[in-house]
């Protein structure tokens, strides 16, 4: 595909993002926005996900780590086709299956239930070994936060990754500096996150995340990689896209309002 037709699906993304988020009056827009890129190029480039197989496992599979980034992977499978965009409105309503974090037995196309942080590589890792075993040849992907990084669990995960050889699971770490208290620095430093994914074992590839050219290599790289995970330690802004939101933590978890939405899509369409 097109770069030029990529940056149209992660503009479409992005747009959905905020209308759905301005809609329910409440969502995580930052993050959301910030890995768009992201996760156009994975599941437009990489991923054999379609209509004809989303309801199986015979499929690669994406574990949304950072569940509370849902407006981001809904408004992706939107853009696929795999989700009707109309549903995209019914966000964090009351009797809709878009919850505000993602439920796998809701919603076609959402592999692992996430929202509590550090649990979704573990469980992406367990997907990995299981494909393994199952002589399943897909591989499992897996978007986590820096600020998530701080959780323990991160770790026995890669631990555990690195010791079975999971050479079919592909981490992506959307490194914003930020979460919802400030600066990632600020609250427990994470970095150097690529050399500590070095040390428990992983192949590390560090990119800008939002070229998209670079994102695709990546992705490609990592299929080649054998007897080790791969991480990729993807550098990225926070409210990528529109000007007031971006690389501000305080809209990590805010919604906009009528005139914000209507200046951040007047942005997005400007690009």
């Amino acid at each position: 595909m097109e770069i030029q037709q990529l940056k149209e699906h992660a503009k479409n993304v992005r747009k959905n993002i905020l209308k759905m988020i301005a809609n329910a009056n409440s969502g995580h827009t930052g993050g959301s926005l910030g890995a768009a890129d992201l996760l156009t190029v994975l599941y437009f480039e990489i991923m054999d996900i379609n209509k004809d197989n989303v309801k199986g496992i015979d499929r690669d599979r994406f574990v949304l780590s950072k569940g509370h980034t849902s407006p981001l992977l809904y408004a992706v499978l939107a853009e696929k086709g795999l989700l009707d965009e109309s549903e995209l409105m019914t966000f964090r309503k009351i009797d809709s299956n878009l919850q505000g974090h993602p439920n796998m037995n809701y919603v076609d196309g959402v592999d692992m239930s996430t929202g509590s942080l550090g649990q979704g590589l573990a469980a992406a890792n367990g997907m990995a070994i299981a494909n393994k075993l199952a002589g399943n040849e897909h591989r499992v992907y897996a978007l986590l936060g820096d600020g998530e990084c701080e959780e323990g669990e991160i770790w026995e995960a890669a631990m555990a990754a690195a010791h079975y050889k999971s050479d079919n699971l592909c981490a992506i770490v959307d490194v914003n500096g930020l979460q919802i208290d400030g600066f990632t620095k600020d609250v427990i430093g994470p970095e150097p996150l690529d050399e500590k994914f070095k040390a428990f074992g992983w192949h590390v590839i560090n990119i800008d995340g939002h070229n998209l050219e670079e994102i695709r290599n990546a992705l490609e790289e990592a299929k080649t990689i054998k007897g080790q995970p791969t991480a990729i330690v993807a550098k990225t802004v926070k409210g990528k896209g529109v000007s007031f939101m971006e690389n501000e933590a305080g809209w990590h978890g805010k919604a906009p309002n009528a005139e914000q939405l209507e200046k951040a899509l007047a942005e997005l369409e400007a690009e």
